[in-house]
């Protein structure tokens, strides 16, 4: 089962924060965090159950450090929206 230490961070970017205004958070994950474990963090530990929740996997980059091949960690994206006048204090910009 997944806990509150497998969200890695919230993104926060141009993209991320128009979809804040419209009650949607970007949450980086460890790989292993499936959408029902998500959301029960969400309930546990926020208090907020999501409307709904899309993942997306992402590959880390192939990176080239003095000379050495080397790749940054994989790890999953999600979308989480959240109910309608829902909002979480300590994640909003």
């Amino acid at each position: 089962m997944a806990t509150i230490t497998d969200i890695k961070s919230i993104l926060y970017s141009e993209k991320s924060l128009g979809l804040q205004e419209q009650g949607k958070i970007v949450v980086q994950t460890s790989t292993r965090v499936t959408k029902n474990s998500l959301k029960e963090i969400f309930k546990e530990y926020f208090g907020i159950k999501p409307v709904a929740v899309n993942s997306l996997r992402m590959s880390g980059k192939t990176k080239r450090f003095r000379g050495v091949l080397g790749s940054r960690a994989d790890y999953k994206k999600f979308y989480v929206t959240l109910p309608e006048g829902a909002e979480i204090e300590s994640l909003t910009v």
